[in-house]
């Protein structure tokens, strides 16, 4: 069960990459902060591991020599991650501009309350 929710949390941050360029950041590491409980490093060094190839290497190698990425919770969270991303990015095409950036200006304001309150 636990993994099918690591695999959810991959799907909503892979949807929203691919809907608004956004997720590992601005979805992963506040869910895995508040759903799974990890520390901010540790939610931090995962949600890098998630994206590692090729653009994080260096910091996920540093995340990890301090012990702070959970690889098996990476993993689940990347197969989600994938399918999320391309039904993110499928489905935000037929949005309006104006409509997409009011969205993810609501989206980061959501998302700052929730981090600066909780």
């Amino acid at each position: 069960m636990t993994q099918l929710l690591y695999v959810l949390v991959g799907l909503v941050g892979g949807a929203m990459s691919g809907a608004f360029g956004i997720g590992g950041g601005t979805i992963m590491v506040p869910a895995l902060a508040v759903l799974f409980g990890l520390s901010q490093h540790a939610a931090q060094g995962t949600a890098l591991a998630v994206m590692l190839p090729p653009v994080f290497i260096l910091a996920v190698m540093r995340y990890y020599q301090e012990g702070h990425v959970n690889l098996p919770m990476a993993a689940f969270i990347a197969l989600g991650f994938v399918f999320g991303a391309l039904a993110g990015a499928h489905f935000v095409q037929g949005v309006a501009d104006a409509n997409l950036k009011r969205a993810f200006g609501i989206l980061l304001v959501l998302i700052g309350l929730k981090m600066i309150f909780k």
